[in-house]
């Protein structure tokens, strides 16, 4: 039987949730989001990822559509904060009003 791995819901306000709650270098992150873009009636999102202070490695994940709002599997490609901000397919962001979504990688 797997084992369900307890989501980082440091920004659960913001319908903003990653797990495992600390992911390692080498993890796949699974990133939900159900914030204001998707209140908003959003049809198509992306989560925007970089790796510490300099966001390195940035990539963009399309999001799909679920139950819970818009989920996406993001890897952990580095051992350093992972920080992450929404848009979508209107060019809308979601940044968390300049300071991003945030999640220490372990």
């Amino acid at each position: 039987m797997s084992r369900v791995k307890p989501a980082n819901t440091k920004y659960k306000g913001n319908g903003v949730t990653i797990s495992p709650a600390a992911p390692a270098k080498g993890d796949t992150a699974r990133v939900v989001y159900s914030g204001l873009l998707a209140q908003n009636g959003a049809n198509k999102l992306y989560v925007h990822v970089g790796f510490g202070d300099g966001w390195r490695k940035t990539a963009d994940y399309r999001m799909v559509k679920t139950d819970q709002g818009f989920e996406t599997d993001v890897p952990v490609a580095l051992d350093a904060t992972i920080n992450m901000c929404f848009k979508d397919s209107a060019d809308n962001w979601d940044n968390n009003s300049g300071q991003n979504y945030s999640f220490e990688v372990t």
